[in-house]
């Protein structure tokens, strides 16, 4: 496989990349962190071939990035007020909100009844979400391999193994989001990031 390189600024590059992902391909395209991994989230063979890309089992669940809060019904069988509070108030942004899966989603998707959801904070990664709808996102790097921060980081690790990366520029790297158990009566921190518990509760302490 040739793996294609289109700039994201070029005058056909969303729409491109778009087809690519619509015919069950895999991309690669900048996000508020590091370079993504996606396809399109709602069949299973394109979500295997997702894992095999990276060299991954499905064991680990991948998470689901969306561009518009209106398409959360679309991934999320249910938000429950706590992840609808910090939804509002930390998307778009470093938090994925673990909440139960809606099952349309393929179980290679999760091996459990949640799902991870959040709204980047890039542009290029909302115009890629508010085009194409949900994706299966997963970080564009060969299991066990550094994150990627350019394109030519991706290029290096997944080229002849995905068909497009998407060239948003140097991201920020860093820290990845902070993941955030939302199906219980307490929050729990799956992982660690950005945005702390403390402050995800003195949100949650406000008053609407």
């Amino acid at each position: 496989m040739k793996t294609e390189l289109i700039s994201a600024e070029h005058p056909v590059g969303l729409d491109h990349t778009v087809d690519v992902l619509r015919n069950g391909g895999l991309i690669a395209f900048p996000t508020d962190t590091v370079y993504g991994l996606a396809s399109l989230p709602f069949k299973a063979e394109y979500v295997e071939r997702l894992f095999a890309a990276k060299g991954r089992n499905s064991s680990r669940a991948s998470a689901v990035l969306i561009g518009r809060v209106e398409d959360v019904p679309l991934v999320a069988a249910k938000m429950g007020l706590k992840a609808q509070k910090l939804a509002e108030n930390f998307w778009p942004g470093p938090l994925t909100l673990i909440v139960p899966k809606n099952p349309r989603l393929p179980q290679v998707l999760s091996q459990d009844a949640t799902v991870g959801v959040r709204m980047p904070d890039h542009p290029v990664a909302l115009n890629l979400l508010r085009a194409t709808g949900p994706l299966a996102v997963t970080s564009a790097n060969r299991s066990g391999m550094p994150n990627t921060s350019t394109a030519e980081e991706v290029m290096a690790q997944l080229g002849g193994r995905i068909h497009l990366i998407l060239d948003g520029g140097r991201v920020p790297g860093g820290v990845p989001s902070t993941v955030v158990d939302c199906t219980g009566a307490e929050l729990v921190i799956l992982r660690e990031g950005p945005i702390t518990l403390d402050l995800m509760l003195k949100v949650l302490a406000e008053p609407d």
